[in-house]
């Protein structure tokens, strides 16, 4: 809960100070540009995460790249959609792909030490999957080997 009520302090913060150094229509219309911004670049990095998602899952491989990827642009689209300057700032670093790799990256650490399991997990599945079918027959007895002459 104080979470939040420290997040609309610093947003309302932001946006009465940015509105007395600029004014208030020219913060309106910085507000509305940074969502049609916001949108456009959530429609197409999702269409990319999706599109990267869809790949992995084709050519049978652990997509956890594209699933943290999914996920952050997802969050950074929800967060361009919340009214405010500091919202778009963090929604629009999780929608480029630099900053989002370094916060992926992060992430991934973070969950790996609190799972070790999944560390093992995402190193044995970048690897490639071969479908195979384990046939066992039955063998003849061995025979001994002939001996030569010699």
């Amino acid at each position: 809960m104080y979470i939040v009520l420290l997040y609309l302090v610093i947003e309302i913060v932001t946006i009465v100070a940015i509105g007395s150094w600029i004014g208030a229509l020219p913060t309106l219309l910085l507000l509305l540009a940074g969502g049609v911004l916001g949108l456009w670049l959530t429609r197409r990095e999702g269409t990319r995460a999706f599109a990267a998602l869809t790949g992995a899952v084709t050519e049978r491989r652990v997509a956890h790249r594209e699933l943290t990827d999914g996920l952050l642009v997802a969050i950074g689209g929800l967060l361009i959609l919340l009214p405010g300057f500091v919202s778009d700032l963090i929604g629009l670093a999780l929608l480029l792909p630099p900053t989002r790799k370094l916060i992926r990256t992060r992430l991934v650490r973070a969950a790996e030490l609190r799972a070790p399991t999944l560390r093992t997990a995402r190193i044995r599945g970048d690897g490639p999957v071969i479908d195979a079918e384990v046939v066992d027959e039955e063998r003849p007895p061995s025979r001994p080997a002939p001996e030569l002459p010699g």
